[in-house]
């Protein structure tokens, strides 16, 4: 993936007052919650801005105001960050399917990101870490990004600092040499030893440094040790200011477009990143994917728990590392949690998280390491909701497919078996190779095999144009109708939207049929 679509940036007003920023209309309402806009005098190096405390403000002030937007790929548009032009499309979109009460939350306009990936180019002396310039691999530098949250910022300017005073290489793309590639910046929020509303502005920093070698062994790795010596003695536990969490290094020696290596190595720090999200405790590796907007996701996953029923089996595909699944376990106590995932690097946080699970819930939970694709009635058989999660081109063509024909399946009495049942006669050894890797949460209940098919479908898209597509050919098959929708301002600034999208089966006449056989002749 191109690097401009990872981290996006985006800078408040500076103005000082602050009143609800929102947007009214008959066919969708808006929610806001947004941190005051901070001073136009910049904080000094590693001093966290004061003013990140969430509050809400004017829709005059609701624009970017952003030193880097001319210049940086990030965001596409700066007034209005609220209100996205294409909001107004998806309102239409709804209400002519008969959606009347889709709701669009903003939640946070500045200091969203979370998460970041960012390049590192040009001089030791003064690196440039940020994103690429549109159409080019030209790194643009964004140390004033106000969609960061402003940990990070603080983070990346302690880096610059190492980098200088070690006369750390940045990477040269066209020779393919100097030292550090990338970097992720990944804020946890989780700290419960101070009080809720201050946990997110005291955000603490997880670093991953993408090295230009192939392991820990190279000849630069003492360059790569004294750079997170730094980084951890500045900003670490005895810091001046404890601004990082833990320091990972990623080896990367490839040409192509792609971020990270397969090696992963822990340097310094804590080795569990932890965030509460959905009501549960997530531990996310730094080779894992997390949402950049933690707090838009936990408003996401908190308005999803009210479409699954209590007790009920749900299937969680795209699961990566089951934070959706676990959550609905946890808090809906459902009986019975399958999430499916293709990437088996999740397998690790998945096992983590469950292991924080509350020791009273009583759920047959498991982790598979498989594509949803291949076979997907087997996944679906035995559910009463199936989640979705896809990535930003949407569902694959084959389980679509299966979502549109399950009320004809259902007529026919030889559904296939549930994966639970096929595991048990499965003999071919590269199926059984992959299912090595699957995870399996010991449950106290022994639960009945169901051959039912789900009823609900929970769509949670981060692709528009491809969720209209989906939406539209689920509809068309006559065996979905769209029963609730809401949007969520994930990425302000840029011109896309999260949607949690609710199907529900239609329903099918019974048809009685006529008894065959002679007529009794009359008497």
């Amino acid at each position: 993936m191109a690097l401009n679509l990872l981290s996006l940036s985006a800078r408040p007003s500076p103005t000082t007052s602050a009143v609800m920023c929102q947007s009214i209309a008959t066919t969708f309402s808006v929610l806001s919650v947004t941190p005051t806009p901070p001073s136009p005098l910049q904080p000094p190096p590693l001093s966290l801005p004061q003013n990140s405390i969430p509050m809400p403000l004017p829709s005059s002030s609701c624009a970017l105001h952003c030193p880097h937007f001319q210049s940086c790929s990030g965001c596409t548009h700066e007034y209005n960050l609220h209100h996205p032009a294409i909001l107004d499309e998806a309102t239409d979109f709804f209400e002519k399917l008969g959606v009347s009460d889709f709701n669009f939350d903003t939640c946070r306009l500045w200091g969203w990101r979370c998460r970041a990936k960012l390049a590192v180019r040009g001089p030791p002396t003064k690196p440039l870490i940020g994103l690429y310039r549109e159409g080019t691999h030209d790194v643009v530098d964004i140390p004033e990004c106000k969609a960061h949250h402003p940990s990070i910022n603080a983070a990346v300017e302690l880096l610059k600092q190492g980098m200088s005073k070690l006369n750390i290489e940045p990477y040269d793309e066209d020779q393919g040499t100097g030292e550090l590639r990338y970097v992720q910046m990944a804020v946890t929020t989780y700290n419960t030893s101070i009080p809720a509303s201050q946990r997110y502005k005291n955000g603490k920093v997880q670093v991953a440094l993408v090295w230009n070698s192939r392991n820990e062994n190279s000849p630069s790795s003492e360059k790569l040790n004294d750079l997170a010596n730094f980084i951890w003695r500045n900003g670490g536990v005895k810091g001046k200011v404890h601004l990082i969490h833990s320091i990972w290094a990623n080896f990367q020696t490839s040409t192509n477009n792609i971020i990270f290596g397969n090696r992963w190595r822990h340097l310094l720090g804590e080795r569990d990143f932890w965030e509460h999200v959905g009501g549960i405790d997530v531990s996310l590796a730094p080779s894992s994917f997390g949402q950049a907007n933690t707090r838009a996701f936990d408003f996401l996953l908190r308005k999803l728990h009210k479409y699954v029923p209590s007790g009920a089996s749900v299937v969680d595909l795209y699961a990566g590392a089951g934070v959706i699944g676990l959550s609905l376990a946890t808090m809906r106590k459902c009986r019975s949690v399958k999430c499916v995932e293709v990437n088996k690097e999740s397998k690790v946080s998945f096992e983590k998280t469950a292991a924080r699970l509350p020791a009273t819930l009583d759920s047959s939970i498991s982790w598979h390491h498989a594509d949803a694709s291949k076979e997907p009635l087997s996944w679906l058989v035995g559910s009463d909701v199936v989640v979705v999660d896809p990535p930003r081109k949407g569902l694959d063509l084959s389980l679509l497919d299966t979502l549109r024909s399950l009320s004809s399946l259902e007529l026919k009495s030889n559904l296939p078996e549930s994966t639970s049942a096929k595991a048990e006669n499965e003999k071919r050894p590269w199926i059984l190779r992959e299912r090595e890797t699957s995870v399996q949460v010991k449950s106290c209940t022994v639960q009945e095999e169901s051959r039912s098919l789900p009823e609900t479908l929970i769509y949670i898209s981060c692709g528009w144009d491809s969720f209209k597509e989906d939406c539209m050919s689920l509809l068309s098959s006559k065996a979905w109708y769209l029963d609730k929708a809401h949007g969520f301002n994930f990425f302000p600034g840029t011109q896309s939207i999260e949607i949690l999208a609710v199907f529900k089966r239609v329903s099918k006449p019974n048809i009685k049929r006529r008894k065959s056989g002679k007529k009794k002749r009359p008497s």
